[in-house]
């Protein structure tokens, strides 16, 4: 046989099943049209099912914060280069430890840092509240705890909950209960990131189910860790500072009392004879020479107290609020037309699946 037979035996092979693949559509699609009441039924059953989903299912409302931060320290010299390295698409690092760059980010996932937000109180009602005693309740997590006394029993109120309570007096019960919320807060309700990365702009998004609870966790979730970022990192420099000032303070007194003890001296012998000089002479150069002494190092000390002043204030971000969730929040809900038409759709493309399986199965077995 030569190729060109060959070719077009294979050509007419393609041909055939080609065709055949077109009669098993058109087969297919005319075994669609037949079941089209059971298609419309169960379509018209998803429809009714998302309709009621779409009805019986709460709002998210959002609770949204944008704040700038700016390290001076961090801004200059590479900080420079690492922006233009940036534009390039190069990431050089920012280094330095937890408290530089975006590390703040995972600073906001931390568990110490929500489970100290969880614990702030906040008035509701003209009543004390914990955050976590309001997302337990709007949760409603005390019906799935009717059957475990030992859950029932325990306290969430927001004075038997301090931060060292909770070291002091550890509840394993209760602790691995914080672990499962503060997961599912960072999971589901809290998102922090930088809308872009060339800005110093930091977006904290805080979705709950209830209004009051998203306002209240987002103020006190940015509150919490921007107060722990800055002590923190103005921590180091700050005791610096207080170090020199108390010992600038201490010469500084060391040196006025050397000055007043001369001036006392001289004001002790009024009437003195001059053959007994080295009654007021010794006592009032030896406190003059302590004077002129703390003097020298008083200004030292001066010196190093404003540099590390200077420190101090170079090393203190920048961390300025923009914008803050406001009443009424951000409202998403899932719309009933929408759910209508998607539940129609998901069941009837469902239905569809199914006969054709169906179908396919039971052509195979005969």
């Amino acid at each position: 046989m030569t190729e060109g037979q060959r070719e077009i035996i294979d050509n007419k092979s393609d041909e055939l099943s080609l065709k055949d693949l077109i009669l098993m559509l058109i087969k297919w699609w005319k075994y669609i049209l037949s079941k089209w009441i059971i298609i419309l039924v169960f379509g018209l059953l998803g429809g009714v099912l998302g309709f009621w989903y779409a009805f019986n299912k709460k709002p998210i409302y959002t609770a949204t914060t944008t704040f700038v931060l700016e390290d001076e320290k961090a801004g200059g010299g590479l900080g420079n280069l690492a922006g233009l390295a940036s534009m390039a698409g190069v990431d050089v690092g920012s280094g330095g430890g937890i408290f530089q760059g975006d590390n703040i980010l995972e600073l906001y996932r931390s568990r110490k840092m929500l489970q100290q937000t969880l614990l702030t109180t906040i008035k509701v009602d003209g009543k004390d509240q914990s955050l976590l005693e309001r997302y337990i309740q709007f949760n409603d997590l005390h019906k799935g705890w009717a059957e475990r006394p030992e859950l029932m029993n325990l306290q969430f109120k927001a004075d038997s909950l301090e931060e060292g309570n909770l070291y002091l007096k550890p509840n394993r019960l209760r602790d691995s209960l914080l672990t499962v919320i503060v997961g599912d807060i960072s999971k589901n309700y809290l998102t922090v990131a930088k809308p872009d990365k060339k800005l110093s702009v930091i977006k904290v998004d805080v979705k709950a189910k209830d209004e009051f609870f998203a306002k209240a966790f987002n103020e006190a979730i940015v509150r919490t860790v921007n107060d722990f970022y800055l002590q923190t990192k103005t921590k180091k420099s700050l005791q610096n500072v207080q170090i020199m000032q108390r010992k600038t303070d201490s010469v500084r007194a060391v040196m006025n009392g050397a000055i007043y003890s001369a001036v006392a001296v001289a004001d002790a012998t009024p009437n003195l004879n001059p053959t007994r000089q080295v009654q007021r002479v010794a006592p009032a150069q030896r406190a003059q020479f302590s004077a002129e002494t703390n003097k020298a190092i008083l200004g030292s000390l001066v010196q190093n107290l404003e540099m590390s002043k200077l420190t101090l204030m170079k090393e203190t971000p920048l961390l300025e609020v923009i914008d803050q969730p406001v009443y009424p929040l951000q409202k998403e809900k899932f719309g009933k037309l929408k759910g209508l038409i998607f539940g129609g759709l998901i069941f009837g493309v469902l239905t569809i699946i199914v006969l054709l399986i169906r179908k396919a199965v039971k052509n195979i077995l005969e």
